[in-house]
């Protein structure tokens, strides 16, 4: 599988992986089998950061089918939409720098700038 632009600048850590997953797909809820499975981590290390997660309110539990809990990424948290904005904006970066396109610089005279970077989400 192909490693995610932001966990290549970022690091592959467990809690990475899974915040990269979750922002990827945010459209649906996933049972932690499934995000441990599709972030690439263990079932006991998804297990623990759950925990993490629930507290510090990153995730959510959506619903529960059969024995299974559901969870999906928190976005009425002002924390994790700056935190969607901070992974988009690193994506982004990579994508200009590969794509061989430079940043412009804003010029606060009132001008604005003639050529307009790719974004990753329009790729």
């Amino acid at each position: 599988m192909e490693k995610s632009v932001f966990l290549k600048k970022e690091g592959f850590t467990p809690k990475n992986k899974v915040l990269d997953f979750l922002i990827v797909a945010q459209d649906f809820d996933y049972s932690l089998k499934d995000i441990a499975k599709y972030s690439e981590i263990s079932y006991p290390c998804m297990k623990q950061l759950k925990k993490e997660l629930i507290r510090d309110k990153w995730i959510i539990l959506t619903r529960k089918v059969g024995k299974a809990q559901m969870y999906k990424l928190n976005l009425k948290s002002k924390k994790v939409q700056k935190f969607i904005d901070f992974f988009w904006s690193v994506v982004n970066e990579e994508v200009d720098k590969h794509l061989g396109i430079k940043e412009e610089k804003t010029d606060y005279s009132g001008s604005a700038p003639v050529a307009m970077p790719a974004s990753a989400r329009g790729i």
